[in-house]
């Protein structure tokens, strides 16, 4: 089974993409889906987080207090790797599992970190959804009702637009409307279907990825 990598900046438009390979019933397996689901209350992550951080990592209710969690990696470093060095290995161990144990054609496996984490090579190409600063930017602000130099701390944190493009072996530009959006991705369903169709060899992901 072909397994393609999608990953994008934050508000680039990646699950509305996942949304529509989803209609043609490629399956998607998500990364932040997983992390959530590891750090639900008595999960093994989340015993080490609240180990590794303290009580104040917790809401009254027992769940993770996600935004302190954030504010927290966003200004330290060594907190980012130590909460990284938990979650990553399992978002890992969980991608490999529920991809291997799909059927069908071809897969995506939506992995916003996916450069920052090193993984591609859980995937044979890297489909990368692109999309200009300023549009990324508003997008961010009016979705998350964020002022902008929040949003550029955000952007900011994340690889640049230039290092994930140069790992991307497919390519979606996000700045032109839904139907745009559409059609690039009925092309490239076509274009993975005609991959699987082909030799098991020209399904590999290369190492100079697609450049």
């Amino acid at each position: 089974m072909l397994k393609i990598g999608l990953t994008g900046g934050i508000a680039s438009g990646k699950s509305t993409v996942c949304r529509l390979f989803a209609q043609y019933g490629v399956p998607i397996i998500d990364a932040d889906i997983i992390a959530r689901q590891l750090v639900e209350p008595k999960q093994e992550a989340y015993n080490e987080i609240v180990r590794t951080f303290g009580d104040t990592t917790c809401l009254p209710n027992g769940e993770l207090n996600r935004q302190y969690l954030r504010q927290l990696i966003f200004s330290d470093d060594k907190a980012k790797q130590r909460l990284e060095m938990i979650l990553h290995p399992r978002i890992r161990m969980q991608l490999i599992q529920q991809s291997t144990a799909l059927n069908a054609p071809y897969c995506i496996l939506a992995i916003p970190l996916l450069v920052e984490a090193n993984m591609a090579g859980l995937v044979d190409r890297v489909l990368v959804i692109d999309i200009d600063l300023s549009l990324q930017l508003s997008r961010l602000c009016e979705r998350d009702n964020m002022p902008v130099h929040d949003a550029q701390l955000i952007i900011s944190s994340q690889v640049n637009r230039q290092q994930r493009l140069a790992c991307a072996d497919d390519v979606i530009a996000n700045n032109n409307g839904p139907e745009n959006l559409k059609k690039q991705v009925d092309k490239l369903h076509k274009k993975y279907l005609a991959l699987v169709n082909k030799s098991p060899s020209s399904c590999q992901h290369n190492d100079s990825h697609g450049q």
